[in-house]
């Protein structure tokens, strides 16, 4: 299964860090959070990423080319302008990145990798969040659910699109009320390519209409995830996830390393 990550935006909210790079590429510890964000995924199995990139998507690009050269042992023949990597691999991940346009939105920039995704069951997130979710089982509940698309909510005041779940269906969405408590998109979303249909071109907001259509049709679904998730909006989002990742257990790390990270 495929995994899309949004990766194109400006990161305003963050600004005094994004400035000179996407928000995917800040760092939490020695990689960027867009790292942490994959190897969760890769940790249930899921190796094949497409992401979305836009605001000096240029440099995501360069970040996984200087990944693959700086974990590979190499011979480079000029004579014959080849390379050979003869080492094992840093991951075992395929990467897509895909310039989705500078100024679209989160629904524009998933129809543009329409024809990567294919005509299949897919993943979703946003390239600014972490968590210890059971990704297998969130596919699972969703594949269970007869929805179109399922979404993981969680709960964080404030901020965020509000959801009012009703028998594991959304039947209201509200986009960033004034913080009451109540269950929060956190992203991490399972789709299925009807989704597309929703989707009418790059100005779309992935989720207003095409989510709000789905609650109408009773096609969204909700995975209530109790757990641990956190988002990176702010640089105090940032020293948060900083500080953790410092400790002895970080909470997203779901995965197991050959070296520790503090390496």
């Amino acid at each position: 299964m495929k995994v899309v990550v949004l990766a194109g935006g400006f990161g305003t909210r963050i600004s005094e860090a994004s400035g000179t790079m996407p928000k995917p590429l800040i760092n939490i510890g020695e990689q960027p959070i867009l790292w942490h964000i994959m190897k969760i995924y890769a940790a249930h199995g899921l190796n094949e990423f497409i992401v979305c990139c836009g605001y000096k998507g240029h440099l995501i690009k360069q970040y996984f080319a200087e990944y693959f050269v700086r974990n590979a042992d190499m011979t480079f023949d000029l004579k014959n302008n080849t390379l050979e990597a003869h080492s094992e691999p840093g991951e075992d991940w395929t990467v897509t990145c895909v310039h989705t346009g500078l100024n679209t939105m989160t629904g524009g920039r998933l129809k543009r990798v329409r024809d990567f995704v294919g005509d299949e069951t897919f993943c979703l997130t946003y390239g600014d969040g972490v968590s210890d979710l059971d990704i297998n089982k969130l596919i699972k509940f969703h594949k269970d659910s007869g929805a179109w698309a399922t979404l993981t909510a969680v709960q964080q005041p404030g901020r965020f699109g509000a959801l009012q779940i009703q028998n594991e269906k959304i039947v209201n969405f509200r986009e960033k009320p004034h913080g009451d408590g109540a269950y929060i998109n956190g992203g991490f979303f399972v789709l299925e390519p009807e989704v597309f249909d929703l989707i009418d071109g790059d100005d779309t907001v992935w989720e207003r209409e095409p989510m709000e259509h789905l609650v109408q049709r009773g096609k969204l679904a909700a995975y209530v995830h109790d757990g641990y998730w956190q988002n990176m909006d702010t640089l105090r989002d940032r020293k948060v996830l900083e500080e953790q990742w410092a400790s002895e257990n970080p909470p997203w790390q779901v995965w197991e390393e050959k070296t520790s990270h503090r390496d």
